[in-house]
């Protein structure tokens, strides 16, 4: 048995998220702590009290879904300590911060910092209202890239911006151009529907935010991970520290590839995944992927104690 670890991005957040682990849990406390030392605020009280519209500011969001993520993780190490290292592990977008940490790369208190520096720059590189996203449904990657460059042949910004599953791809750019797309992909059977964001992410309108993350990235320490973490820009691993800063760079305005990154994970002999963090957004995508992978979603006490019987410690 050859197991991966996972961690979830923007879009899994609510209201609570975490809250019953840091009572039952000194380790997942203390991710919490660090994370509101670092910010020089409650950080968690958002998590577990909200209110929700504050939760859902990106620059908000990012941290609080990374501290959350990190606490699980601290949770189940502290109910497990003889809990293997994976084979691998990755995050789906945000999410690779949290995999980072869980390999040692990055603390949790300059991966808190990083992630509220990337979702304000995130927020700020595009003007309210100018950028759009939306999830397109049914369409292969060949017909729906065709389409993208026929939508953008008179100008404008739209492109893949997470190829989250077969048939499943979220598109990124200009408000404009992402609603001319969605008509070339609905003519054509796609079902396109729009998202509830806040700014184009990993889109090229995000260069501005690219280049904030650089010069703040530089300025953390960096280690090489304990194991693998396959990165959303091409699914491959970064051994070395400054591979780590290649790849965090390019993924603000590069397309997140986690179908193949799960891909990946199945060739390197993966059969079981542990999805660390809030909700079962990842074991869904997983699923649509590749059936074959049995995954884990693991947010609370309950599904800790699921994880001896799923991975057979």
């Amino acid at each position: 048995m050859k197991v991966a670890w996972l961690f979830p991005g923007q879009g899994s957040q609510a209201v609570g998220m975490g809250k019953e682990l840091a009572l039952s849990s000194r380790a997942a406390r203390a991710v919490y702590d660090q994370a509101d030392e670092a910010l020089g605020e409650s950080l968690s009280r958002l998590c577990f009290e909200g209110p929700l519209e504050e939760l859902t500011l990106t620059a908000n969001t990012q941290p609080a879904i990374l501290t959350t993520s990190v606490a699980v993780l601290a949770a189940v190490r502290e109910r497990w300590p003889s809990l293997p290292a994976p084979e691998c592990a990755a995050g789906h977008s945000l999410g690779e911060y949290s995999a980072l940490v869980a390999a040692g790369v990055l603390s949790v208190a300059d991966a808190a910092r990083i992630c509220r520096i990337r979702g304000r720059a995130m927020q700020a590189a595009v003007l309210p209202g100018a950028g759009a996203m939306a999830a397109v449904m049914g369409l292969d990657d060949a017909l729906l890239e065709a389409l993208l460059a026929e939508a953008c042949a008179g100008g404008g910004v739209v492109c893949a911006a997470n190829y989250n599953a077969p048939g499943q791809t979220v598109v990124a750019g200009d408000a404009a151009t992402v609603t001319r797309a969605g008509e070339l992909f609905k003519a054509r059977g796609g079902k396109v529907i729009p998202l509830n964001v806040s700014a184009p992410f990993h889109s090229p309108l995000m260069a501005s935010a690219r280049r904030e993350l650089s010069e703040a990235l530089a300025l953390v320490t960096l280690s090489s991970p304990a194991f693998d973490v396959l990165a959303n820009v091409d699914a491959e691993p970064r051994p070395t520290a400054a591979g780590v800063y290649d790849s965090l760079v390019r993924q603000v305005d590069s397309p997140v590839l986690w179908v193949r990154t799960i891909e990946r994970m199945r060739d390197r002999g993966v059969t079981h995944c542990l999805e660390l963090g809030h909700g079962k957004v990842l074991a869904g995508l997983v699923k649509r992927i590749d059936k074959s992978l049995s995954v884990l979603s693991v947010s609370d006490q309950a599904s800790i104690e699921k994880i001896a019987e799923h991975l057979g410690l």
